[in-house]
């Protein structure tokens, strides 16, 4: 009787965990597909607040140039990471934009884009993550405040290179109301990202299309929209 009640449980058991197997199983391929399109989605929406999509004609997101590894330690970057590539209708690059890490933020590593254009000046540069203190630190987000935005138009050669700086250390870069550690990192490590830029201008604006870029279809736009013309 003990053994006929053991072995009955026992195949409650395995019947349950076969149905919760196959419900996991079903849950995972049915919620992969939009859990890929959002995380794409909100890829492509960070990528396009930096280069907008009037500016380029192919797929930011498969239009991608690895970055090589020797350079991995340059741009704060652990596991790599690749160059997004905007094109013209030509096929030329107009811009770019590369992934960084800050590593000595005030709270920890800084995560961050920075879109540099062809002619060695930032398209624009955006945090995607950090540990900053609310109400200090986190200023460095676009929808805490506008600072990051002082970098659009910058270069190497505007401020000049030792005025790549906050000016508390005798730069011409703003910092926070007490908050110094945090815009100290970003300015420094924006200024590595067009440092690493100017030494391999050549390689990185001659990228080859990625096989696994797409054209972009703007049926909304016209040609004369696609090439920045203004009414």
């Amino acid at each position: 009787m003990l053994k006929r009640s053991i072995g009955k449980n026992a195949a409650v058991l395995a019947l349950f965990a076969l149905v919760t197997a196959g419900t996991l199983a079903i849950t995972q391929i049915t919620t992969r597909e939009p859990i890929e399109r959002a995380i794409r989605e909100a890829s492509a929406r960070a990528l396009l607040e930096i280069i907008p999509i009037e500016r380029h004609s192919n797929d930011l997101l498969v239009d991608t140039y690895p970055i090589p590894k020797q350079y991995w330690a340059m741009l704060g970057l652990k596991q790599g990471g690749n160059i997004n590539l905007a094109r013209e209708s030509s096929g030329v690059i107009d811009a770019v934009i590369i992934p960084t890490v800050a590593p000595d933020g005030y709270s920890g590593p800084i995560q961050m884009l920075v879109g540099v254009n062809r002619d060695g000046s930032i398209a624009g540069v955006r945090v995607t993550n950090h540990a900053e203190t609310p109400g200090l630190g986190d200023k460095v987000e676009v929808k805490k405040s506008d600072w990051i935005l002082s970098f659009n138009g910058k270069s190497l050669a505007d401020p000049e290179r030792d005025q790549w700086k906050v000016q508390k250390d005798g730069g011409a870069f703003d910092q926070f109301t007490g908050a110094t550690i945090t815009p100290r990192a970003v300015v420094k490590q924006v200024r590595k990202v067009l440092d690493f830029v100017a030494e391999h201008q050549q390689e990185i604006f001659t990228a080859p299309v990625s096989g696994r870029a797409v054209e972009v279809e703007q049926p909304h736009l016209n040609e004369g929209q696609r090439n920045g013309e203004k009414n």
